[in-house]
């Protein structure tokens, strides 16, 4: 699970964990709240440990997988959270370095942990792909569109990923939530806002970390054995497809 210290990553590590699965905690730099998320999981009887690495840099994520190699023989399940930092602003006044650096970084992050894993689920045949992306990757919300060009990306890389890996039995899906409490969102949105999105919302709220993990464990379990190449949005009806 990369990006697991923290909101989104640290509920679905702890939700994976208590429907059985052996768990590895990934952070960049926040050691002590991954640490935390381990002893969480380990109290409740689960297996986890931590493991740093920026999942950007080809020789931490070569590291990081080895080890995770030596410990449990292998990954059946990736999760893909990790952050990479973006710009918010309008397209005037973004450069390129802004856009271009948050799609390198995007893309590399995905391109590096989904090349570590893919051999050892062929060898298996057997893997599950998970990839975090957010709604605004197919609607546009002022301010957002490094972000919402990046994850765009992602969510076409994940879809080509399904079709090659399919007859290996490594199924690659997406789940897009909307915005989510507990999450950078509530630092960098105005508090009007994020009430405005919550009053527009079927549900009446905002998603919150369990609402998205809860998608991501059925896509990472046996129930979506016959479901590769798919958008999941986690939004509470705000957009409808």
């Amino acid at each position: 699970m990369t990006g697991a210290s923290r909101g989104i990553g640290r509920a679905c590590a702890t939700l994976l964990a208590e429907r059985g699965m052996r768990t590895v905690v990934n952070y960049r730099s926040s050691r002590e709240e991954a640490d935390a998320v381990v002893a969480a999981i380990s109290a409740a009887g689960g297996e986890a440990w931590a493991a740093q690495a920026d999942v950007t840099l080809p020789a931490d994520v070569d590291r990081m997988f080895a080890e995770v190699r030596d410990q449990w023989g292998g990954v059946d399940v990736l999760v893909h959270n990790a952050p990479t930092p973006f710009a918010m602003g309008s397209f005037r006044d973004l450069t390129w370095e802004e856009l271009g650096g948050k799609l390198d970084q995007e893309m590399r992050a995905a391109f590096l942990v989904t090349k570590a894993v893919v051999p050892g689920m062929v060898e298996r045949g057997r893997g599950r792909l998970v990839y975090l992306s957010t709604g605004l990757s197919r609607r546009p919300r002022a301010g957002m569109i490094a972000l919402g060009t990046a994850k765009a990306a992602l969510n076409q890389f994940a879809r080509y990923v399904a079709q090659e890996l399919g007859p290996h039995g490594i199924t690659a899906n997406v789940v897009a939530p909307a915005t989510v409490e507990e999450t950078w969102s509530e630092e960098k949105l105005d508090p009007a806002l994020l009430a405005q999105m919550a009053a527009a919302t079927p549900l009446g709220r905002l998603a919150r970390p369990a609402d998205v993990a809860r998608t991501v464990a059925f896509f990472a379990g046996d129930d979506a054995d016959f479901t590769t190449g798919s958008y999941a949005p986690v939004n509470g009806g705000l957009a409808m497809d």
